[in-house]
């Protein structure tokens, strides 16, 4: 397991290294100037050569590219174009409410996947079984943009029961009203998945040798599903809830932006429209780190619930 990580670590290393390299490059191919930017409407040829020199465009790619990198893993990606604030100051005061949608997202998402997906697979093919598996089908059908329209629409315009956006709201925690649709609408897609991969699961453990031996062995039922079949079971769910955790802490840049949420989505929106490049250049180095990271705690809780036959098939 030690050397595993440590591979994983190595790899994930070199991939953010290289998305860190091609988001620069990209961003350096992009039409417009930085200087002319800042300059603003009417441009000083003089204070655009200034602002080149300063902002080190007048180096070649190569050499700008080694200093933005020694910088970044110093957690310093540079100053915004818009205003005076540093990059890090602007990805951290943004970070707050994506990670908090996120994080009762998951806190709500794994219980109620874990549950559906180990009652469908208790009632196979029965009533509860074929409920519980159409409807999920039908709600991940449905895109997420078209649930929040829905869900303001219903929720908060015509019951009013809830708000349908932030705006005006100085703390998410102060009015955790505005977290209810934004949350419901976020556990849509991600809870039918990774119930259905909890029933599969299930299902292929509780049809398994190793199961039915402790079967054999006069095991109560309940134990047999909870400390035997369900380990195995969610080791699959586990690389799903990798991706969507991805997703969650990628900014939710959709839900975010049609529930006026200020998080890391509503951010690279502003950031794209203003042409902000640093910032653009840091909400990515954080998206790949991020995606890295969960995919790895991912791979060694998978390799930690399974046993070791079902790893490697």
């Amino acid at each position: 397991m030690t050397r595993y990580v440590l591979r994983r670590v190595l790899l994930g290393a070199v991939q953010v290294l290289l998305v860190m390299t091609a988001v620069f490059f990209l961003t350096e191919a992009l039409p417009g100037d930085a200087a002319v930017t800042i300059a603003g409407d009417n441009p000083d040829p003089a204070i655009i050569a200034l602002l080149r020199e300063q902002l080190g465009l007048n180096e070649p790619a190569w050499q700008r590219l080694g200093t933005w990198l020694l910088g970044a893993v110093q957690g310093d990606f540079g100053r915004s174009l818009v205003g005076p604030r540093a990059v890090a100051d602007i990805i951290g005061s943004a970070v707050g409410p994506t990670l908090l949608l996120a994080g009762l997202t998951l806190v709500l998402l794994v219980p109620l996947s874990v549950t559906l997906g180990m009652l469908a697979a208790h009632r196979e093919g029965g009533l509860v079984d074929r409920l519980i598996t159409s409807g999920t089908l039908g709600l991940y059908s449905a895109p997420e943009f078209a649930m929040g329209v829905l869900v303001v629409t219903v929720f908060a315009v015509q019951l009013r029961w809830f708000p349908p956006t932030a705006v005006g709201t100085t703390s998410l925690l102060s009015n955790p009203a505005v977290l209810v649709l934004p949350v419901f609408v976020l556990l849509l897609r991600p809870i039918c998945s990774l119930s259905r991969l909890v029933r599969a699961g299930m299902l292929d453990a509780q049809r398994a040798e190793y199961v039915r031996h402790v079967r054999r062995l006069g095991l109560a039922p309940a134990r047999v599903r909870f400390a035997h079949a369900l380990p195995n079971a969610i080791a699959p769910a586990v690389q799903q809830l990798a991706r969507t955790t991805d997703w969650l802490v990628g900014g939710v840049i959709v839900i975010e932006a049609i529930f006026v949420v200020p998080g890391l989505g509503t951010t690279l929106l502003e950031a794209v429209s203003a042409r902000d490049l640093p910032v653009i250049q840091g909400l990515a180095v954080l998206l790949a780190s991020t995606t890295v990271l969960v995919n790895l705690a991912a791979d060694i809780a998978a390799r930690t619930l399974a046993p070791a036959s079902e790893v490697g098939r």
